[in-house]
């Protein structure tokens, strides 16, 4: 009879907030209550930790059994406190005699019937929070210590088995879990994917190293067989690695979403290519506990739209706010949820239901009417948001058979990490790491224009009728274009070339 306290953590989003585990055992007819605003996946631990303490060899008490998971107006959502949960039944009933050992520690981990103890997610928050309110240390599945780890200064501890854990604190040989110094990276397998394998689509390819240099969307429009799929896959072997910042942030949402590697913290670039059927909350995020969506998981990374006038249009209306802003709101019943989605878009398309429009070999067979309503799947709004369109015509047969080499990924990699390195360094002071994220406040200090440039643009805006945000994703671009060019100044063609990919060729 007693009681006992373990410390354990509620996920909710990307936000993680520490949550007391309060076991209570007294005299009167059996009974195993959990209270604190438990889900159904909190309330039924009560079964896996009966179960798990019997099969490590501890009794379970025959008298009542009252949990507190505090504060009590939290929801506590997930399996992650059976760990927590037992431990403070077996220091309730003082089967612990070296408690003190982690009464200051977080524990996270579920309990299989067994006792092994499961991997958990959003362990790296965990870690983080653990850090930031003052905890000793915290205690995770086996398969989790290398992202805990990701955290600097914070002592983890793990166990495969609840009894192993316990006699490690019975034993006071709980040790820190070692740390590896070389922590094993997620890569991306590029395979074929490589431009030197593309023959042709100079403009294509060119179109895809500024945006690659700048992190700026692109559209890519043209005839079946063109090519677009293929430079859009390859266009990853082009992003040089993420700096340790964005590598962290790419981790943590893939934890939170519960699809991080055992390996450790994704070191490359995410490139999602959800298919066209895909349904809003997929793309956006959601569910009673909000998870990541496509937007999201795509972070620092690559969202792939093939087929992009195929995506239902209220599917592809969810794209403007994340691709203004950099992030996406996600609101439920239990609250809102902001989630990071910087990304890269890239969009293909054919010009028409049938292809051929803009293509000179191919007849369409498609009627004007059939032609305006297909490209006006995709609003003008998104449209405006899109920093490059580029047509990718058909490759003739003489490009195809030529015997010149093809530039390779590599070598453009290299063109593209020096501007990614440049432009780091440029806006150290302000957060960002690319043109695409220049604020409009630091539009003028960071986009001059030369006399010549203001004349040129001033009759662009006259003529195309370019909207303000036309206005400042060109001057972003030719930011870009200036980079590769090893230029200081923004000249005016920097400025021609960034215009001429805000016009549509069908």
């Amino acid at each position: 009879m007693g009681s006992f306290c373990t410390h354990s953590a509620a996920l909710f989003g990307l936000s993680v907030t520490p949550v007391t585990v309060e076991a209570d055992i007294s005299s009167g007819l059996p009974r195993f209550h959990i209270v604190g605003l438990p889900d159904a996946a909190v309330s039924e631990a009560k079964e896996r930790v009966r179960a798990a303490l019997k099969n490590s060899g501890f009794s379970f008490p025959r008298t009542s059994v009252v949990i507190n998971l505090a504060p009590a107006d939290t929801r506590k959502q997930g399996p992650a406190y059976d760990l927590a949960i037992a431990l403070a039944i077996l220091g309730a009933q003082g089967a612990l005699q070296n408690s003190e050992a982690i009464e200051k520690h977080i524990v996270l981990g579920e309990l299989s019937l067994d006792g092994s103890i499961r991997s958990i997610r959003g362990a790296l928050l965990a870690s983080a929070m653990t850090k930031r309110e003052g905890f000793s240390g915290i205690i995770v599945p086996e398969v989790n210590v290398l992202e805990a780890h990701l955290v600097e200064h914070v002592p983890v501890f793990s166990a495969s088995t609840l009894h192993s854990l316990v006699e490690s604190i019975e034993s006071r040989s709980f040790i820190e879990a070692p740390k590896s110094h070389s922590v094993a990276l997620e890569s991306i397998d590029t395979g074929t994917d490589d431009f030197s394998f593309i023959a042709g689509q100079a403009q294509a390819k060119r179109a895809l190293e500024i945006a690659a240099a700048g992190g700026h969307n692109i559209l890519l429009s043209g005839p079946p067989g063109s090519g677009k799929t293929m430079l859009a896959r390859a266009f990853r072997s082009l992003l040089p690695p993420p700096t340790i910042e964005e590598s962290l942030e790419i981790t943590a949402i893939h934890s939170v979403a519960g699809l991080l590697p055992r390996t450790g913290r994704i070191a490359t670039r995410p490139f999602r290519a959800p298919h066209h059927t895909t349904s809003g909350s997929a793309l956006v995020g959601g569910g009673a506990q909000p998870k990541p969506g496509e937007i999201s998981l795509a972070h620092r990374g690559v969202l792939f739209l093939d087929e992009f006038p195929e995506f239902s249009r209220a599917v592809l209306e969810n794209l403007r706010q994340p691709l203004e802003d950099g992030t996406i709101t996600v609101s439920r019943a239990a609250g809102s949820v902001t989630f990071p989605a910087r990304f890269m878009l890239i969009g293909s398309m054919n010009p028409c239901p049938c292809g051929f429009v803009s293509d000179p070999a191919t007849a369409c067979t498609c009627t004007p009417g059939t032609i305006l309503k297909y490209q006006q799947k995709i609003s003008g709004p998104l449209l405006d948001r899109i920093d490059l369109r580029v047509d990718v015509p058909r490759v003739a047969f003489d490009e195809l058979t030529a015997s010149k080499a093809e530039e390779s990924s590599a070598v453009i990699r290299e063109r593209v990490t020096r501007v990614r390195l440049l432009t780091t360094e440029r806006y150290k002071e302000f957060g960002i790491f690319t043109n695409a994220e220049i604020r409009t406040s630091t539009l003028k200090k960071f986009c001059m224009l030369t006399n010549d440039g203001l004349a040129l643009m001033k009759s662009a805006m006259d003529r195309m009728r370019l909207s303000a945000r036309s206005y400042g994703r060109i001057l972003k671009v030719a930011r870009t274009i200036a980079d590769l060019s090893q230029n200081e100044m923004i000249l005016a063609d920097h400025l021609a070339e960034a215009l001429h990919y805000r016009i549509i060729t069908t």
